[in-house]
């Protein structure tokens, strides 16, 4: 995508974990995230689990549930939806201490 050219977050497809890692951590650098990055083992097991494809924004509770699980994006992403169900998790009583 044109926005990646401009942003500088292109790069050839990783042939192993390592490689994944190197692109993923200059991703999060040069994108300046705030939030925590994890990475799929390299043969994608949560990407098959959750359809990560196409992009999709989910909020997992502590306890591992998916509260919130985004239409495929970017033009199903509602921030205001997210932002509610990052709320409610955050305000369960398994999640108090993450206010």
């Amino acid at each position: 995508m044109q926005s990646n050219v401009r942003q500088g977050v292109v790069f050839a497809s990783p042939k192993d974990a390592e490689g994944r890692a190197a692109i993923a951590n200059s991703c999060v650098r040069n994108l300046h995230l705030k939030i925590p990055a994890v990475l799929d083992a390299f043969d994608n097991p949560t990407e098959r689990a959750y359809t990560g494809w196409p992009d999709r924004l989910y909020v997992i509770d502590r306890d591992g549930k998916v509260t919130y699980k985004s239409k495929p994006g970017p033009f199903g992403f509602h921030p205001s939806e997210m932002e509610a169900a990052l709320k409610q998790a955050a305000s369960s009583p398994q999640s108090s201490s993450l206010h």
